[in-house]
């Protein structure tokens, strides 16, 4: 099955003004879980529903024993926003299984973005605390018994095994990918199946793309269909023409089947939608985070419109010469 590129706004808030959306070049909208009215609304209008669902992200103040374990044996130092749970917590596990076949038995959407498929940390700032996780005593003994390692602390393990601990860390969440998008497959054929992001290269904060959270393109593409990197400027501490700098650099780390999708910032709107635009490399459609308040006001729809309609343009340029063997999308 092949699906056209999807642009249009993450948000449920996005669907008060769903009656403008078409009209403004959108034909989806991303909104958090399997929500009953955002699926209604989206069936009305003729928009492909697209589910964002949560993996490895949790209220730690709530349920402490989900903080990853970092290099001194104690939790990791987190903020107001963190992502990744220790993942060898099968209670919490069990937990997303469950509400992933919930949602699957309820709602056909047409697409489901994986997200938080990471270990620990948060990369939405310009300055990230970045920590080694997750060493406690089960996952460490996980790691031994995969690797064939003899290693007790996680100082032993980050002196003698580094690179085998970040790829056996890859591996794990590649299997979880691997697992959720089987899931999904064999209720949902045609369901696209994408993963939000961390947005760095891999070489971006001495390798942390792999090194802290584990995802790793090549491991992970046989599971997902399109990528979507978090393209968030401000929060980043850059400037929009990141959105095109990251498209044009992708095809040195992406696998040429899988296509990127770009998730933008409405921080950055309209300056980042017409930079990722304007890219050589064009991205498979588009989501804008936030994108309620450009559809609250018609000249910023009509702005969206047109970069979309420059964006589709490049797109069937482009896949003209260049479809991706194997690419569903």
């Amino acid at each position: 099955m092949v699906l056209p590129p999807l642009y249009g706004p993450y948000g449920r808030a996005a669907l008060d003004y769903v009656d403008r959306l078409a009209a403004a070049g959108a034909n989806a909208c991303w909104f958090h879980g399997f929500d009953p009215q955002a699926f209604d609304a989206c069936a009305r209008h003729g928009l492909a529903a697209c589910v964002e669902f949560p993996t490895f992200r949790a209220d730690f103040a709530a349920h402490p024993e989900l903080v990853p374990i970092g290099v001194d044996g104690r939790p990791i130092r987190y903020g107001e926003l963190v992502q990744g749970v220790c993942l060898s917590q099968r209670a919490f596990l069990d937990g997303v299984e469950e509400a992933l076949l919930a949602g699957l038995a309820a709602y056909r959407p047409a697409g489901i973005w994986l997200d938080y498929l990471t270990y620990g940390g948060w990369f939405e700032t310009p300055t990230p605390d970045l920590q080694e996780s997750c060493f406690c005593r089960a996952c460490i003994a996980d790691f031994c018994d995969s690797a064939g390692i003899d290693a007790a602390t996680p100082a032993q393990i980050l002196a003698v095994a580094a690179e085998e601990w970040t790829t056996h860390k890859c591996r794990r969440i590649a299997r979880f990918a691997a697992y959720y998008a089987g899931l999904v497959r064999s209720r949902l054929p045609g369901c696209v199946i994408g993963a939000y992001m961390c947005p760095w290269t891999p070489a971006e904060f001495d390798g942390a793309l792999r090194r802290i959270f584990a995802q790793d393109y090549d491991l992970l593409a046989p599971h997902i269909d399109v990528f979507t990197p978090l393209i968030y400027a401000t929060k980043s501490g850059r400037t929009p023409e990141w959105a095109r700098s990251f498209l044009e650099a992708a095809p040195g780390f992406v696998p040429h089947h899988r296509p990127v999708q770009l998730i933008l910032d409405v921080l950055e709107f309209p300056a980042s939608l017409w930079s990722a635009a304007a890219a050589g490399r064009p991205s498979w459609g588009i989501q804008i985070f936030g994108g309620a308040s450009i559809f609250a006001d018609l000249a910023k729809a009509q702005i969206f419109g047109a970069a979309v309609a420059q964006m589709q343009e490049r797109w069937q340029e482009f896949t003209s010469s260049n479809r991706p063997e194997g690419s569903s999308v």
